[in-house]
């Protein structure tokens, strides 16, 4: 797969929007700032194809990405606090209306922060994903800031927090050095088929 072939197609916040689901798709989900956007950049080989906000909650859309004939879906970031209560609403909404108008969703790729313990909402995502049977695989964001002791310690209690998924589809990542890209890409391809 050619993921320099990614593009920006279009965003919306509505599910009533969402096109049709018609080529096999692989949604990113995680909380606000956990490093959605540095990933898909990550993944592209691009500085700023999707936005990275310094502020928390900005991606209150859903965004669409071809990438070489599959769509990467950027969901909303999810836990923020400061959202208000009709924002919240259509952030429900819109994350309800995705994965539940039968679309192709090959794999989920769950974003966590792996400096901490994993919260309640990205807890109530994975045994969402479970009980929906979706594919997913656990991307633990932010490795790079952790010092090589605190890495090894996190890795292992990480494992431990997150006991129901396979650990073989843990992955600690780093936007800045790549660790684990690699091996995102493998789980992405091989859940394409491609």
């Amino acid at each position: 797969m050619n993921y320099n072939k990614a593009e920006f197609e279009r965003a919306f916040g509505i599910s009533g929007q969402l096109p049709p689901s018609k080529v096999p798709e692989i949604a990113f989900a995680g909380r606000s700032n956990v490093g959605k956007s540095s990933l898909l950049n990550k993944l592209f080989n691009r500085k700023s194809l999707a936005r990275v906000s310094s502020v928390p909650g900005k991606t209150i859309t859903i965004n669409f990405y071809d990438v070489d004939g599959y769509k990467f879906v950027d969901l909303p970031g999810y836990g923020y606090a400061k959202l208000s209560k009709s924002e919240r609403d259509r952030f429900g909404e819109l994350m309800e209306g995705y994965f539940q108008s039968g679309r192709n969703i090959k794999l989920v790729v769950q974003l966590v922060d792996m400096r901490h313990k994993p919260s309640q909402d990205d807890y109530g995502m994975i045994d969402f994903m479970q009980q929906m049977d979706i594919p997913f695989i656990v991307v633990c964001t932010k490795a790079d800031k952790l010092k090589v002791k605190e890495f090894k310690r996190r890795e292992k209690e990480i494992k431990e927090e997150l006991s129901m998924v396979d650990e073989n589809l843990i992955i600690p990542f780093s936007s800045q050095s790549g660790l684990g890209l690699d091996t995102v890409k493998m789980l992405i391809e091989k859940s394409l088929g491609a």
